[in-house]
């Protein structure tokens, strides 16, 4: 039997694991930190996961809260006028459903169903020289865990980098009392509040610890009037930072949060971090190789909500990649190969993602301003974020936009 390692119990290295494991792989998880320890912790990430990466967990049989998590309809964008009204507001309807599953819950259910299903489940700490001992002992090990020592062993990649500063500052809370959105009560939906020169507030309906809730998120412009949570660590300062700034930017979605209250008292995060593309395969100090999974090799920002999917895509693309290639030596050419497979799908993703963090050009605003009169653009736009591959045929090229938004409006008219 193969063995293989897995350093890290994130969305990519728990669903990995798990599906190394059901393939009849003798799998190791090493963590640092226990599913208490996890789901009593601070919350780790947004997230919003859409219809195809739900259906790889469904594919494992891990989509444990899928019939307790919010379900996701709808995704909206609105814009602000310096008078505080909105010029553009519409939302457009996915094709299938969205959710959203605090990491805590999914990460420490995760851990547990992983050992109980027979796996070596290690809770500590890792360092290269661990893992430069740990290594000859598998087959093949892979490095999940996006912080921290190991990252280093992963070179940058100038070419696919083009930031070399965090490009937002990031400020989180998980809420309960968030009211919805008047013109569409019944609808659960990604809400996309975006003010011109200063950021991004997105609010995501979520299941979490205490049950469903909220997740409101800020994205400020490094140095600009929204970059003001640094030095704020306190939980209830946070959240009344995130309100004053939501009464100051959007009173629209002031007038349903004005009275949220935190779901726990780990129910919010702060930081910020340049986003970049590593090369995918690290060399310890013996010789050996290890593999980088998700956000080890790409990070994006989270402006465009893909980590988590992006986790769960190179998941299963490793998994294939793993389990086709039989007994054969998991070389460097293989874990090159396997990195270049699932990046035919993430390099879209990083350019969307990047394109959104740099003003919009005025195609762009064009077809977000289109989306407010033509349906059939909101719901295009709307599930790109499920498939990002899409927005190659009409969003970063004006003629291509031009043209797409003409022959929409034809068919509409």
């Amino acid at each position: 039997m193969r063995k293989i390692l897995i350093v890290g119990a994130g969305q990519a290295g728990l669903q990995l694991a798990l599906g190394v494991q059901s393939k009849g792989y003798e799998v190791t998880l090493m963590s640092n930190r226990t599913p208490a320890e996890i789901r009593n912790g601070r919350v780790m990430s947004t997230q919003c996961m859409f219809h195809t990466a739900l259906q790889h967990e469904r594919d494992l049989g891990i989509n444990s809260w899928e019939d307790q998590a919010p379900r996701i309809e709808g995704l909206g964008v609105s814009v602000t006028a310096p008078d505080g009204s909105r010029p553009i507001d519409w939302v457009g309807h996915l094709d299938a459903y969205a959710q959203s599953v605090d990491q805590r819950v999914k990460m420490a259910g995760w851990m547990e169903t992983f050992a109980a299903r027979g796996g070596r489940l290690v809770i500590h700490g890792v360092a290269v020289s661990d893992l430069d001992y740990l290594s000859r002992t598998y087959d093949l090990v892979l490095v999940a865990a996006g912080k921290g020592e190991l990252v280093s062993m992963f070179g940058r990649d100038d070419s696919r980098s083009p930031y070399d500063s965090p490009q937002r500052a990031l400020a989180v809370s998980y809420v309960h009392g968030l009211a919805p959105r008047p013109e569409h009560p019944d609808l659960h939906a990604v809400r996309l509040n975006l003010v011109p020169g200063a950021g991004e507030l997105i609010t995501i309906p979520a299941l979490t610890t205490s049950g469903p809730c909220d997740i409101l998120f800020w994205e400020g412009l490094p140095g600009g009037p929204m970059d003001v949570f640094d030095g704020v660590k306190e939980p209830a300062e946070i959240l009344r930072t995130t309100l004053d700034l939501i009464r100051r930017y959007l009173p629209w979605e002031y007038d349903r949060a004005r009275d949220v209250e935190l779901t726990d008292a780990g129910s919010t995060l702060t930081g910020r971090f340049a986003p970049v593309v590593r090369n995918p395969v690290g060399e310890l100090p013996s010789g050996g190789l290890v593999l980088g999974v998700a956000d080890v090799v790409v990070a994006n920002d989270p402006i465009t909500g893909q980590g988590s999917n992006s986790a769960a895509k190179c998941a299963a693309s490793y998994l294939d990649s793993i389990t086709e290639h039989g007994d054969k030596l998991f070389d460097r050419e293989w874990m090159q190969s396997t990195f270049d497979r699932y990046w035919d799908d993430a390099q879209h993703v990083t350019k969307w993602t990047n394109a959104l963090l740099g003003p919009p050009p005025e195609h762009v605003l064009g077809l977000i301003g289109a989306a407010g009169q033509i349906p059939a653009v909101a719901n295009r736009f709307a599930n790109g974020f499920d498939d990002p591959a899409d927005f190659e045929q009409y969003f970063f090229e004006p003629a291509r936009t031009a043209a797409y938004l003409a022959k929409a409006a034809s068919a509409q008219s």
